[in-house]
């Protein structure tokens, strides 16, 4: 099945875009796929607040870092200023990811 994003009015794919998109193109009724959609991102901040990876495959990789507390600066005041150590969530993308990126930059000259 392939999906076709000409509707896209903007360079970013919003939630509620997905759900237009399951509307118009799988047939769910407008509730069942914003509540698709819905589920499918609590889904993931359930599992990355757990502190668990999420895989996807073909697409990439979220993942848990804890980065270390360390010294940082007001860059307004030069100010030295104590940074907390906080968790970040990371993205590495699939090879497959990459290897259709690289194919999509390489078709277009610049």
């Amino acid at each position: 099945m392939t999906l076709s994003f000409e509707s896209l009015e903007t360079p970013a794919l919003t939630k509620a875009q997905l759900a237009e998109l399951l509307f118009q193109q799988i047939g769910l009724n407008k509730r069942e796929s914003k509540d698709m959609i819905d589920a499918f991102f609590d889904l993931i901040a359930q599992r990355l607040v757990a502190g668990e990876d999420v895989k996807i495959s073909g697409f990439g990789n979220f993942q848990i870092r804890t980065k270390a507390p360390r010294p940082g600066r007001n860059p307004r005041t030069g100010e030295t200023i104590p940074i907390q150590a906080r968790r970040v969530v990371t993205f590495h993308a699939s090879q497959k990811l990459k290897e259709q990126i690289q194919g999509l930059s390489s078709a277009s000259p610049e």
